[in-house]
């Protein structure tokens, strides 16, 4: 067997708000519990583990590819809540999309500021 991403834990604030963020973005049904964590469940078998810690959250960074249709459902959410968002990591280009590798993409921040991806694979980027 090759080694696979299970799970990673998402370090928060307010797993129920967080968990809710990720779930309107990439359009998802709602996060379940597990123990001390609110889960979402990826389309890949991998979920983000949501778990509450007091003090300041290293923000992390996490891209989502998605098809196009689930690009503008995410894009649409960022559009109404009138959320900032980038064309770029170094956060330069600041209300415009990328077109990198023939698809788009745009960068947001969740509620605890965790850097988040929404990108869509292009003819050239076929992950």
């Amino acid at each position: 067997m090759t080694a696979q991403l299970n799970h990673t834990i998402v370090w928060c604030s307010d797993k129920a708000r967080s968990a809710a963020f990720l779930c309107e973005m990439l359009g998802l049904p709602p996060a379940r519990p597990f123990h001390h964590f609110l889960v979402v469940d990826l389309g890949n078998a991998v979920s983000m583990d949501f778990m509450e810690h007091a003090g300041p959250i290293a923000s992390q960074h996490y891209a989502f590819l998605v098809n196009d249709a689930e690009f503008d459902a995410g894009f649409a959410v960022i559009k109404n809540r009138k959320l900032t968002y980038w064309a770029d990591p170094e956060r330069n280009n600041p209300g415009e999309i990328n077109r990198r590798l023939g698809g788009r993409g745009f960068y947001f921040e969740d509620p605890d500021g965790h850097f988040l991806e929404l990108l869509t694979p292009g003819p050239e980027n076929n992950q």
